[in-house]
């Protein structure tokens, strides 16, 4: 696939090695030259210097034929204007761009735009790290409504299945991570000792559905 990535920045540069190493064919825009820098000595993609959100500098870059659009500039305003021309102008369905604003992913969502909020993702990181195991969710949407987070079960769901404790709790179950190993949820998987469940849910339902499953079965009302 041909990719076209907007901003040589650390993330920019990072990503097109990546690709380039996967097999992919990049063009990589930058406003300044000096950018281009980042990028190893044997970069065989193209190099566009100017904005992301010209015509010209997207045709130069290949836009046409690309199969997807990356905006991961250090400016939100560029990134989001970037995605949206090449997703309305140039008919690229598959794009993405990186925000710092995290406020603004509501907007940018309606707009059609998947968005990665720099801000909220690294504090998410860090504080799972810095927290007890489960205190903050794997992954939230970026309108911050959603989210995938461990769950801790009463040990008396174990040998239950996995459909009736969705069904009394109210909630989904991603999938389990069992033995240092990812476990997908069939009809018939029961819970086991050891078992982490990763729930997926409203955020404001967590504390309801982790209430549920810290109580025995039995203890549900």
């Amino acid at each position: 696939m041909h990719i076209v990535i907007m901003g040589c920045g650390r993330v920019g540069s990072t990503l097109a090695h990546i690709l380039e190493d996967g097999g992919h064919s990049v063009a990589i825009i930058d406003r300044d030259p000096q950018a281009f820098r980042r990028l190893r000595a044997g970069f065989r993609g193209r190099r566009v210097t100017g904005v992301g959100f010209d015509r010209d500098v997207l045709t130069e870059a290949g836009v046409e034929s690309a199969a997807a659009f990356v905006a991961v500039s250090s400016g939100d305003n560029s990134n989001i204007i970037s995605a949206r021309v090449a997703r309305e102008t140039f008919g690229v369905d598959n794009v993405v761009a990186r925000i710092y604003d995290p406020r603004r992913a509501e907007v940018y969502q309606r707009l059609g735009i998947p968005t990665v909020a720099t801000v909220r993702w690294t504090a998410d990181q860090i504080m799972r790290r810095i927290l007890p195991e489960g205190a903050e969710p794997l992954w939230r949407d970026p309108t911050g409504t959603v989210v995938l987070a461990e769950a801790a079960a009463n040990p008396a769901w174990i040998g239950t299945r996995v459909v009736e404790l969705e069904e009394r709790a109210r909630a989904r179950v991603a999938f389990i991570a069992r033995m240092g190993e990812a476990v997908t949820i069939g009809p018939d998987t029961v819970v086991q000792e050891g078992d982490v469940l990763h729930v997926i849910a409203a955020e404001s339902d967590m504390d309801r559905i982790n209430k549920v499953l810290a109580a025995a079965p039995e203890e549900e009302d």
